[in-house]
């Protein structure tokens, strides 16, 4: 049912956080971070790889960053890329540049976009964007009007208060002029007891914004949604839907119209400390799912992609594409077998999650 294939292993370097596009032409381009470890970024540098046959194979890494080397905290590492095909041919990366302490909340949080136009042949140099914080979610480009052909970014940011504790912000931009200038923040959701974060941005058929986050407590809290109906300007409705343990949610419209949220699944409790990230699951819903106002209004079909075997489990930062005939694929990072962090791919249909009739 799920064929699973490398898509970049290299044992001499942490391979992790990925996403893939798919361009008109069939081919994929796959995007991530290697770096010296997980909770060790000495060093950072944002790489890609290519496949021309639906990611069976893999090309050798090619550079898109220049690297980044760091001796302390207050100096800046990449951290998680995302990639975007343009409607116009191109292919987007937008990745956070971070430094201090707290996932950078104490110091650089910034975002940058790198454009390719030749199917990720070569990238442009870095270019800055106003965007402040951690985990962007991938550039989408809105498709329906009023506002069809907008650029939006999403990012979070852990903001210190004057009681020392800090209010986790998911919040967004966006542009109309493919980049030129950008208008935000814009606050999806932010609420006390709450760290909402890494959220990821959908356009339903029918125009609303959805989006999906993570709540990073450690508690295995259920995905969080909050919708905007104007385009990304205002969000409301912030609501949970029956996704428990929901990290780094990534959510995408399928053909079907349904949507497919993969995402890592992490119980919280003390078998977090020292076991990590074990488990990789794919959801299906539909849209009056995405929509409903409480969780016991949501139905969901959920199925596990991957299992982390390593003693150093470590895994589900995840992107997907779905071709014309219905066939879906999956980035995911992992350990596993390996001896460090690599690239997996993973293929499968919608029929496969949603049994047929």
């Amino acid at each position: 049912m799920i064929e699973k294939f490398i898509v970049s292993r290299d044992d001499s370097i942490y391979q992790a956080w990925p996403d893939v596009a798919l361009l008109a032409s069939g081919k994929m381009v796959c995007v991530f971070s290697t770096c010296t470890h997980h909770f060790n970024r000495a060093f950072t540098q944002i790489v890609c790889v290519e496949s021309d046959d639906r990611g069976r194979t893999w090309s050798e890494k090619r550079m898109i960053s220049e690297p980044l080397t760091k001796r302390d905290a207050s100096e800046p590492h990449w951290n998680c890329a995302r990639i975007t095909a343009l409607q116009d041919g191109r292919l987007v990366v937008v990745c956070d540049r971070i430094a201090g302490g707290h996932e950078g909340a104490d110091g650089e949080q910034s975002n940058w976009l790198w454009f390719s136009d030749d199917e990720g042949q070569t990238w442009s140099e870095p270019i800055a964007t106003p965007v402040e914080g951690i985990v962007p979610d991938q550039l989408l480009e809105l498709k329906l009007k009023p506002q069809a052909g907008r650029w939006m970014l999403a990012a979070h940011k852990a903001e210190l208060q004057e009681d020392g504790s800090r209010l986790w912000k998911e919040r967004a931009w966006y542009s109309d002029d493919q980049g030129q200038s950008w208008e935000g923040p814009f606050l999806v959701a932010a609420q006390k007891d709450l760290m909402l974060c890494e959220g990821s941005i959908v356009e339903m058929p029918t125009g609303e914004l959805v989006c999906f986050m993570r709540e990073n407590s450690a508690r295995g809290l259920d995905v969080y949604r909050a919708i905007s109906r104007d385009g990304g300007k205002t969000w409301g409705d912030l609501a949970t839907l029956p996704l428990s343990g929901c990290h780094r949610p990534v959510a995408g419209v399928l053909k079907s119209g349904h949507v497919l949220v993969t995402y890592r699944y992490l119980q919280g409790g003390a078998s977090m400390i020292g076991w990590g990230a074990q488990n990789m699951f794919a959801a299906i819903m539909d849209r009056a799912s995405c929509l409903a106002p409480n969780r016991q209004q949501a139905k969901c079909r959920i199925m596990p992609l991957d299992f982390d075997r390593s003693e150093h489990a470590d895994l589900g930062y995840t992107g997907h594409v779905q071709f014309p005939d219905g066939e879906i694929y999956v980035v995911n990072y992992i350990n596993d077998d390996a001896p460090k962090g690599h690239i997996r791919g993973y293929s499968f249909r919608e029929s496969d999650v949603i049994l047929p009739g």
